[in-house]
C-alpha cells in the first residue's frame, strides 16, 4: 500500500488539492469557515448546554469543545469517505488506480480542516485558563488512532455505499445516535459504574475522553486505556482492508 502510494504520489496530492479546493469553492471566507464553523456550533451548544449541564462542570467550554471538534471530524471524514468511491466512479473506472487513493484524499482534506480547528481549540484553552503543557503532545495518539479508525470506517462505509445506496440515510440515522451517546455534553458521572463502562464501548467517546483528560484534568491515561485506543484504530481499519480487498474487483460493475 505504501509503495503504491509513492508511485502515485502525484495523484494523491492533486485529489488533495481537489478536494480541500472544492469544499470552499466560492465561499466569501474560504478556510475561515473550518475556524468559524466549530466556533459557531459551541456558541449554540454553550448557550443551549451551558445552564443544564455546565453550572458544576469544571471549564465547561473546554469540556464541550472538545466533544464537538473530536465528533466533527469523525463525522466529516467518514462522510466524505462513503462517498468517496461513487464521486470518483469517472476516474477509476477508466484507469487503473488504488482505490483506496480517493478515501485517504478526502480524510487528508479532513485531517487539515482538524488542523486547523485545533488552533482555535487551543487559543479557547489558553482563555479559559489553562495552561499549554508538554503533556499536550499526547494528544496525537488518539488524533492518529481516530485517523485510522475513521479511514476504517471509510472503507467500510463507501462499499457498503456503492452496493446500497441506504447505507447514507442510515448513517446519518447512526450519527445523530452517536451524538448523543458520546457525552458530547453531558458528564457520565451522572450514571451508575455499570453504565458508565458501557460507554468505552463507544470509540468516538473514547478518544473524546482522551483530550479532557489530558487537556482539563491534567492527566495521562493509562495502558489499558491507550490499549483501547489502539485497538479500536487496528480494528476498524483491518476490517475496512477486508472490504476493500474482498470487493475490490466489484467496485467497478456497481458505480
Amino acid at each position: 500500500m505504501i509503495e503504491k502510494l509513492k508511485q502515485n504520489r502525484f495523484l494523491f496530492e492533486e485529489l488533495v488539492k481537489r478536494d480541500f479546493k472544492k469544499k470552499y469553492k466560492r465561499t466569501a471566507l474560504g478556510m475561515m469557515w473550518s475556524m468559524l464553523s466549530p466556533m459557531l456550533n459551541l456558541l449554540v451548544m454553550a448557550l443551549v448546554f451551558t445552564r443544564f449541564f455546565g453550572r458544576d462542570t469544571p471549564h465547561y467550554i473546554i469540556y464541550l469543545f472538545s466533544g464537538n471538534i473530536v465528533l466533527s471530524y469523525y463525522r466529516e471524514s467518514t462522510k466524505s469517505g462513503m462517498v468517496a468511491l461513487t464521486n470518483n466512479a469517472n476516474i477509476f473506472s477508466k484507469i487503473n488506480v488504488p482505490k483506496y487513493l480517493f478515501l485517504f484524499s478526502k480524510n487528508v482534506s479532513s485531517l487539515i480542516n482538524f488542523g486547523l480547528t485545533l488552533i482555535i481549540y487551543m487559543v479557547f484553552v489558553l482563555i479559559d485558563g489553562i495552561s499549554l503543557h508538554p503533556r499536550f503532545l499526547m494528544l496525537l495518539i488518539p488524533i492518529i488512532c481516530l485517523a485510522v479508525m475513521s479511514i476504517g470506517i471509510g472503507m467500510i462505509l463507501s462499499s457498503l455505499f456503492i452496493f446500497f445506496k441506504d447505507t447514507e440515510y442510515l448513517y446519518d440515522i447512526f450519527l445523530t445516535l452517536l451524538t448523543y451517546v458520546s457525552a458530547v455534553f453531558y458528564r457520565i458521572d451522572i450514571f451508575p459504574d455499570n453504565a458508565r463502562r458501557l460507554f468505552l464501548l463507544n470509540p468516538v467517546f473514547v478518544y473524546i475522553n482522551y483530550f479532557r483528560t489530558i487537556v482539563i484534568d491534567g492527566m495521562i491515561p493509562g495502558l489499558a486505556y491507550h490499549g483501547l485506543c489502539f485497538l479500536y484504530a487496528a480494528l476498524f481499519f483491518g476490517i475496512g482492508c477486508w472490504f476493500y480487498i474482498h470487493y475490490n474487483k466489484k467496485f467497478i460493475y456497481y458505480v
